[in-house]
């Protein structure tokens, strides 16, 4: 390690994959959010939560995770690396601001599936488009081809 960082015993906490890693997500996910604020199709509430940083990182695992038939809360849960309880309270927060509702299972009368509202669905299509800008930004920043090493390599990664 002292050969990569000569000039700190330390340094190697701040400056290695994994932090470089969190800080881009952070940076890609604030921008997807800051993208969906100002996007007309989101209605106004949406966007002013999301102007306003009430919308988080968090709430995005939501839009990421969830399947367009629906999906139960631990499965939600479990695809976003979450606990069952962190989840519920954040399909709460995402219930009452009219993004998501709670429709009986049809497969199982005591589970409950967790579903796009018509809202959503039009957030859902914000975030798809806030993700392709951020994306398209992210290869103008470092060009087309690192950008495709990035993506090959996290998806090699992440499998």
């Amino acid at each position: 390690m002292s050969d990569t960082y000569p000039n700190s015993t330390d340094g190697w906490r701040q400056a290695h994959l994994g932090h470089w890693m969190s800080l881009a997500l952070q940076r890609f996910d604030a921008r997807v959010l800051s993208l969906m604020a100002r996007n007309e199709e989101v209605p106004l509430a949406l966007s002013n939560l999301a102007a306003r940083g009430s919308l988080s990182a968090s709430h995005v695992h939501i839009t990421r995770h969830l399947a367009l038939e629906g999906s139960r809360l631990t499965e939600l849960a479990e695809l976003a690396g979450m606990s069952k309880q962190a989840m519920g309270k954040l399909v709460d927060q995402c219930e009452a601001w009219g993004l998501v509702m709670r429709l009986a299972d049809a497969r199982d009368a005591r589970a409950r599936r967790i579903v796009f509202t018509p809202i959503g669905l039009a957030w859902l299509q914000a975030f798809r488009q806030a993700v392709a800008q951020a994306e398209s930004e992210l290869r103008a920043a470092v060009g087309a081809e690192v950008a495709a090493v990035i993506a090959i390599g996290l998806e090699a990664y992440a499998a």
